[in-house]
């Protein structure tokens, strides 16, 4: 399930117009090359007798739309996040000391990026289903995830945490964002936590990445990681 980065949403007023006005821009050009070369007799009956733009102002529409566009289009590429998942060993996160897997969502980009939704789907071990424990069948919010993982017998903040990211957290360019942390108790009951995020860009564009926060785990820690390098 886990997904490469895409754009799911773009900018109504940033993208869509835009390509709005270079579609009619080059309309306008056509419609001005099909009536400078018709007979002159043609040019007095309708549509033709209609005269919106020039050929010279047509094409500076044309240089002008088009050039906005490729301008926004490089732009986003510069200003877009780059989202990602980093996962390691610690003993400083559960209680007792107990080693955890702890989970970040890191922004690779430069620029920040402002989370508008963030869910997740849980899918469990074979030894969970043997005992009737169900995948989720949809992306749940935080409250809903953690009710789920605690019909395991897990208890949130003791065997697992998973942090509350609501819409509007800001992810800063370079930067960690906490995601929580499991057990090994807990790493026996959940095959993998899927975490789908939608952030959006200085640009307006709305962002996807889902990403597994089972990605590389330890499932029987015996140290801690090494100090992560961020």
């Amino acid at each position: 399930m886990e997904t490469s980065q895409r754009v799911v949403q773009r900018s109504v007023l940033f993208s869509r117009l835009l390509l709005v006005m270079v579609i009619l821009s080059v309309m306008f050009l056509g419609y001005s090359l099909v009536r400078e070369n018709l007979p002159a007799r043609l040019t007095s009956t309708w549509p033709w007798k209609l005269r919106l733009l020039d050929i010279q102002s047509a094409v500076a529409a044309v240089l002008a739309s088009g050039g906005a566009a490729l301008a926004r289009a490089q732009y986003a590429r510069t200003v877009r996040p780059v989202l990602g998942h980093f996962g390691r060993v610690n003993a400083d996160m559960a209680p007792g000391g107990q080693l955890a897997w702890v989970c970040h969502l890191f922004n690779g980009g430069q620029e920040v990026a402002v989370v508008t939704d963030l869910s997740y789907w849980i899918v469990y071990t074979p030894e969970a289903h043997a005992r009737g424990v169900r995948d989720s069948s949809r992306w749940v919010l935080q409250q809903s995830a953690v009710a789920e993982i605690e019909t395991c017998s897990l208890s949130h903040k003791r065997d697992f945490s998973m942090n509350l990211v609501g819409p509007g957290r800001p992810i800063p360019g370079q930067q960690l964002v906490f995601l929580g942390w499991f057990t090994e108790k807990a790493m026996r009951e959940l095959e993998n936590v899927f975490v789908r995020v939608h952030a959006a860009d200085r640009v307006g564009d709305i962002h996807e990445r889902v990403i597994d926060l089972m990605k590389g785990v330890q499932r029987v820690p015996v140290h801690p990681d090494p100090p992560a390098p961020y």
